[in-house]
């Protein structure tokens, strides 16, 4: 069998009432398969089920044959469901007022009848090369974010997330107990998520609770479960949080809003590895590992005899520290791209990226609330958005405010140094010689300055 007769044919749907039309462009496309569709109906039931990467729509179908309704009424269905499908719209009436409307709902190209086949088959060949070209290009990019994540789901190309993920993998297959320590929106669960997905309790339970949600006089019963009749209210035996998570991970968010006299209780159980419920007498011995995280000074609260310190070493067997994403260069541009890309899918598939001054945007903003807040400007922005791209001004941003200027040329050069290297190590991934053409110095000048400002590529 030779290889053309194996190589499916890119399909081609052709949406046309007139029988002698609908034969003549059927036959004009042998490089294609093709299919014919007479209405609204057809054309969008074979638009699902055939998925086809072209489709020529004439504009004038019934029930309103002499206008343009019904085919208007096609192209907007076709780019709420598809849109990458590449849309060739025909007709007859109105034909300049017709191109512009289509153009502006999102079609490809146009054509004034009466029909001439070659010329209708050259517009119908490019569509269909800019369409492989541009699924190559989302491929590609899907294959790149995968490249760019670690640890599960964590997406970063920043070196000193790298080596928290590397950490976080080291330790997964432990028994030790993990502080990971950051400010809020860094993504601490996301990096409990993954310890625990890393580890041999992975087909166990992941429970994680925020310390800082619950009101302190539930928290008891959250954490260790209650008996029933224990408290008014208590209409049944309740498993509190740590026995779901047996044999799994417990994820302690904010465990600095633990107040003291649970301290106590949760010390005891990380030393004796057994709980008691609310109003029960029975020691019920749980294999639950702790995974914490908080963006307070424990060591301060320790001082101030807020937090114990018996405690804190129990939970603290390994400290991780989070850096905030302005401390992660290169990343807000990379995880931008992929929250994009996941909500113009699920919300605004018209969206397809970010103008280039979004981006710079992006690059230059301290990023204060860290990825919860990149995320919440990108999904809002993504919602409100009219046109493809998404503008700075879609995602609110103002220009940045790099603090206090350095005081001499020596000290600004340097700073201007530290961060235009770290961005291109970002954006490189690592390597140096790319990292160096992209910087246009050579590889020997590269790991100078990477000695010299103490860079870790």
């Amino acid at each position: 069998m030779s290889d053309s007769a194996s190589t499916p044919l890119p399909k081609l749907l052709i949406v046309e009432d007139d029988p002698g039309l609908q034969a003549q462009l059927k036959w004009a496309y042998e490089d294609f398969e093709v299919i014919v569709a007479g209405d609204r109906a057809s054309a969008i039931a074979a638009l699902r089920s055939e998925e086809p990467a072209v489709v020529t729509l004439d504009l004038g179908l019934p029930p309103d044959p002499d206008g343009t309704s019904e085919g208007f009424a096609i192209l907007d269905e076709i780019m709420a469901l598809k849109p990458d499908t590449k849309v060739v719209v025909a007709s007859g009436h109105g034909a300049r007022q017709s191109a512009q409307t289509a153009i502006a709902k999102g079609a490809y190209d146009f054509y004034q009848k009466p029909v001439d086949i070659e010329s209708l088959g050259m517009i119908v060949r490019r569509a269909l090369h800019l369409h492989k070209i541009e699924s190559e290009n989302r491929a590609l990019a899907e294959r790149s974010d995968e490249g760019n994540k670690v640890l599960g789901g964590l997406i970063t190309a920043a070196p000193e997330m790298v080596r928290v993920a590397r950490t976080i993998e080291r330790v997964a297959n432990t028994s030790v107990s993990v502080m990971l320590l950051g400010a809020s929106g860094t993504g601490k669960e996301l990096l409990a998520k993954g310890l625990h997905d890393a580890s041999d309790r992975s087909k166990g339970n992941f429970v994680a609770i925020n310390c800082a949600a619950i009101p302190e006089n539930l928290l008891e019963s959250e954490l260790f479960g209650h008996e029933k009749g224990a408290f008014t209210g208590a209409v049944k035996t309740t498993e509190g949080k740590i026995e779901l998570a047996d044999g799994g991970t417990l994820f302690l968010d904010e465990v600095g809003d633990i107040p003291l006299p649970l301290q106590v209780k949760l010390l005891r159980f990380l030393q004796e590895r057994t709980i008691e419920r609310i109003g029960g007498r029975r020691s019920i011995a749980v294999d639950t590992r702790i995974v914490c995280a908080t963006h307070q000074d424990l060591e301060a609260m320790i001082g101030d005899g807020r937090f114990r310190e018996d405690l804190f070493y129990r939970l603290a067997e390994i400290v991780i520290k989070i850096p905030s994403l302005a401390e992660r260069p290169g990343d807000a541009a990379l995880l931008a791209k992929a929250f994009l890309a996941r909500f113009a899918r699920e919300m605004n598939p018209s969206v397809k990226g970010f103008a280039p001054d979004a981006l710079a945007a992006i690059d230059g903003w301290g990023w204060p609330g860290n990825v919860r807040e990149l995320e919440n400007r990108v999904k809002r922005a993504v919602i409100m958005a009219d046109a493809k791209l998404i503008a700075a001004e879609d995602l609110d941003l103002a220009p940045s405010d790099e603090g206090e200027a350095p005081l001499n040329l020596k000290s600004a050069r340097e700073h201007a140094d530290r961060k235009v290297i770290r961005h291109a190590l970002a954006r490189s991934e690592g390597n140096i010689s790319s990292t160096a053409r992209m910087l246009g110095i050579s590889r020997p000048t590269l790991y100078d300055l990477l000695k010299q400002y103490a860079i870790h590529a």
